[in-house]
């Protein structure tokens, strides 16, 4: 905020400049956060940016763990959850292009006409992830015209606070290692299409023009001849009565993110592979007390992992259990239910968060019926 304010140049487009200082009416934001929510930052400094540039907006941070009356009275069970004029505004990660999408209602429909009317190209990479990018560096390389439209430039990568088994990159975080891939993208001459999502594809055999066809969600058609699919993946869910009505009240996906909106309190953790054992380690030195529930009859982490779980107080691991629903008083989670595989009987744990850790599934849903899929949908 010191370097904004103090007019030192943003790392912006300068057509989202223009497009800040232009926004008509009043804009008061307030966006509530986690120290250690490594998707925050991010947030924060573009709703700042765009105060510094358009006197028409104000930016407020508020940190959560500070303001716990505030968090509860405003139902506020994930970070960031940003608030524009006093009204609920977006949640999780978002990017300036974003956030301009949805303050300024003809963005999406200007852009989808510039994409439109762009000419083929040799190469077309779906997906803005370390595949898409790898795809991407290799195919400009060759001087052949190549682009990239991906929905979140990073991908999942996004969502990852530490990394540790990238070769060659000892120890990074994900949104450090995903700005190094697209500035790495931004030295060739690629295309970079962001905030973007492809819906259909058209295979070059039933094209007129012989040329692959992409329709985006926002009406707009890309044309290429090849395409590169890495679409990546995002969290599996475990499709339950209760996850959905309760995500991001009381339902998460990100320890590192949500976890001290919960200090104090009981959670669960779905899922004992790595994953879950990881956040489990982690929530128990934040919340009161954790649960990890794992389907299975052992848990499948890594023995060191299980080690530190099973050393800690206030841990209970509960396997060989199938959760049958997430329970609430209609506004927030307040236990989850599931039934003993062993002997069908049925229990019920209360609690205040549920983490779900199971995996991944690919984002391959829109390929159905161009292209073949494995039964993994892969």
């Amino acid at each position: 905020a010191l370097l904004q304010t103090g007019g030192h140049p943003p790392k912006v487009d300068a057509s989202a400049i223009e497009q800040i200082k232009a926004l008509p009416g009043s804009f008061r934001f307030e966006t509530f956060i986690s120290l250690s929510c490594h998707n925050c930052p991010d947030v924060v400094q573009a709703l700042n940016l765009m105060a510094v540039l358009n006197p028409g907006v104000e930016s407020v941070m508020i940190d959560g763990a500070l303001f716990q009356d505030e968090v509860e009275s405003r139902k506020i069970m994930a970070v960031p959850t940003v608030f524009l004029n006093g009204e609920p505004f977006g949640q999780g990660r978002m990017t300036i292009e974003e956030i301009l999408a949805k303050v300024d209602s003809g963005a999406a429909a200007r852009e989808a006409e510039k994409i439109s009317a762009r000419d083929a190209f040799d190469v077309l990479v779906v997906g803005g992830g370390p595949a898409g990018a790898a795809a991407a560096i290799y195919a400009a390389r060759k001087g052949i015209r190549t682009g990239v439209v991906a929905e979140r430039f990073g991908g999942q990568v996004m969502d990852t606070l530490g990394i540790e088994n990238f070769i060659s990159v000892k120890e990074t975080e994900g949104p450090k290692l995903a700005a190094a891939l697209e500035e790495h993208v931004r030295a060739y001459d690629v295309d970079v299409m962001n905030l973007q999502r492809v819906e259909k594809l058209v295979p070059a055999a039933e094209s007129a023009d012989g040329l692959i066809t992409l329709t985006l969600a926002s009406g707009a058609t890309l044309k290429s001849r090849a395409v590169i699919l890495s679409t990546g993946a995002r969290w599996r869910e475990i499709n339950v009565p209760g996850e959905r009505e309760y995500r991001n009240h009381g339902v998460a996906y990100c320890p590192h993110c949500d976890g001290p909106l919960f200090k104090g309190k009981k959670v669960a953790v779905i899922g004992g592979g790595n994953s879950g054992v990881e956040a489990a380690i982690d929530l128990a030195g934040v919340v009161g007390h954790v649960t990890v529930i794992e389907f299975d009859k052992q848990l499948r982490a890594d023995a060191v992992l299980q080690r530190k779980l099973l050393s800690l107080p206030n841990v209970r691991v509960i396997t060989n259990a199938q959760t049958r629903d997430i329970a609430g008083d209609g506004k927030k989670v307040n236990g989850l239910n599931y039934v003993d595989r062993a002997s069908g009987e049925s229990h019920h744990v209360e609690l205040e968060g549920v983490f779900i850790q199971i995996g991944l599934v690919p984002n391959t849903e829109w390929l159905k019926g161009s292209i073949g899929l494995t039964k993994y949908g892969e």
